[in-house]
């Protein structure tokens, strides 16, 4: 089975049941299949071919999806890019990839790809035509290709996605994921949130991210609906579950609190959810989410490296509020070493691309060691205590801090940076940037300089300059003497208003 063949058998046998539903548009999946059949022969038409790398710079929307299920019928593989991506991301990301060919969304993107090094790039649903060269119109490709397509032979273990993710010692790395990656979490999701033919899911993260991704096709798997949002809002979150009928979605990072923030209302309890799936639940609020809706909320824990790992099961009750993230899933194994928590089993990528060091540091004797610290209770549940990662966690977005201390120092003004973690009641945790500079520095000057090169979750809230970094005995910077000095901040949310 890999992600084509189950698109196409759905296609014959419930083609005309809805899929992707997006604004006012939804495609059916036997649309989906034709969709899918003429852009995989205009990609091969443009000479990609089997194993070979397409990134996908597309916003939130019908497309994204689309692309990716072509690419997966010609046994391609996608690298998706967030929108929000800038020069510095993405020199390294196409550099590392090396696609082939790239599909963007607005000339804008196919512009920036080009710059980046890929060498040609379609405009896929753009609302702007584009005279660049080397860029093709996809949507007038799509319309004049053959709707017939032969898939290949194809199986669970070949690669479909490289998913790139913020690593601890530098920029992204890749994770190389198969077809049976996707569908193992599809199934094991499907089957612990017992889906049924009347259920509608929605997905609210931009499509770049792994979660709307297994979501397609847990939807695909089981027949559903599934309803894309443009982005995540919380004042339309739930005029939109309300809207389309929703029975369940999955949320992480700050999404739950900005959605408690949001003034009560009367329809709140009028919905047809009957589950929400979670991971990042705050104990303290977790009663409050349920009493606030009227639905369990349910702890799940994974990574792009390992899919889906532990999770509460729906009946536990006793949990809220707990903290805990679960048991193991189906097919997974977890063990603590030395405090930390290491898994193994399936969904599991294959390692990382073009970096077997770090896939050997990551993956050791079968085990992927997730560099989260945690403990296990006497039932068997477990629970998060602290981390190893030199990461930030920023609203649900993973941060390394090598990226953004590798982008400060290219600041003709900057000697040497160091970025660490500090807590934030909204978003769980902020970037801040301790920076000895060689001269006076404006910070926000040098919090622009960042914003241009990387996206802009990346960017140091707080700077903070200092004359020299406390070290340690290998002469690495001491960070945790960096985080309890006494604070002399520049705080550019508070100074830009």
């Amino acid at each position: 089975m890999n992600l084509g063949s189950l698109l196409r058998s759905r296609a014959e046998t419930a083609g005309d049941r809805p899929f992707l539903c997006f604004g006012d548009r939804t495609v059916t999946v036997g649309e989906v299949e034709e969709l899918t059949n003429r852009l995989a022969n205009v990609l091969r038409d443009r000479g990609v071919r089997r194993g070979d790398r397409v990134a996908v710079m597309l916003p939130n929307g019908i497309e994204f999806p689309v692309a990716w299920l072509a690419i997966a019928k010609l046994g391609a593989i996608m690298v998706p890019i967030n929108t929000g991506s800038r020069s510095a991301d993405l020199s390294h990301l196409i550099g590392d990839s090396e696609p082939v060919l790239a599909l963007a969304g607005t000339p804008e993107s196919a512009a920036a790809l080009l710059a980046a090094g890929a060498g040609q790039a379609g405009l896929l649903g753009a609302a702007a035509p584009c005279d660049l060269p080397h860029v093709f119109d996809a949507d007038a490709a799509i319309a004049a290709a053959p709707a017939a397509f032969e898939l290949p032979g194809i199986g669970p273990d070949d690669l479909v996605n490289l998913q790139y993710t913020s690593g601890t010692t530098g920029f992204p790395k890749g994770c190389m994921l198969t077809h049976g990656y996707w569908l193992r979490i599809a199934e094991l999701t499907m089957r612990h949130l017992g889906v049924g033919e009347d259920d509608v899911d929605l997905t609210a993260q931009p499509f770049s991210y792994m979660d709307p991704q297994w979501n397609t096709i847990l939807c695909l798997m089981a027949g559903i609906p599934l309803v894309i949002m443009p982005r995540f809002s919380a004042s339309a979150f739930w005029p939109t579950v309300r809207e389309h009928g929703v029975t369940f979605f999955y949320l992480l990072g700050t999404m739950p609190t900005y959605l408690l923030k949001q003034p009560p209302s009367p329809l709140d309890f009028y919905h047809r959810v009957r589950v929400v799936l979670c991971s990042g639940i705050v104990p303290e609020l977790h009663a409050a989410f349920e009493a606030r809706w009227g639905v369990p909320w349910r702890e799940a824990y994974g990574m792009t490296e390992t899919g889906v790992d532990l999770w509460v099961p729906l009946d536990d009750a006793e949990s809220v509020g707990s903290g805990v993230i679960g048991v193991p899933v189906e097919g997974k194994q977890v063990r603590l070493v030395d405090g930390e928590l290491a898994v193994r089993g399936v969904p599991m990528m294959t390692g990382y691309w073009n970096d077997p060091e770090a896939t050997a540091r990551t993956i050791r004797d079968g085990w992927l060691h997730t560099g989260d610290l945690a403990a296990r209770d006497d039932r068997g549940f477990y629970r998060l205590v602290g981390r190893r990662k030199d990461m930030i966690r920023r609203s649900g977005e993973n941060i390394a801090a090598a990226e953004v201390e590798a982008v400060l120092v290219r600041h003709p003004a900057v000697r040497a940076a160091a970025v660490v973690a500090v807590p934030d009641a909204v978003r769980g945790e902020e970037v801040k940037a301790f920076v000895q500079a060689g001269q006076d520095t404006d910070p926000a000057e040098l919090a622009g300089f960042v914003r241009e090169r990387l996206a802009a979750f990346k960017v140091p809230r707080y700077v903070e300059f200092v004359e020299e970094f406390p070290l340690t005995p290998s002469a690495r910077v001491a960070k945790h003497l960096l985080r309890t000095r006494p604070e002399n901040e520049h705080d550019l949310n508070q100074e830009q208003r």
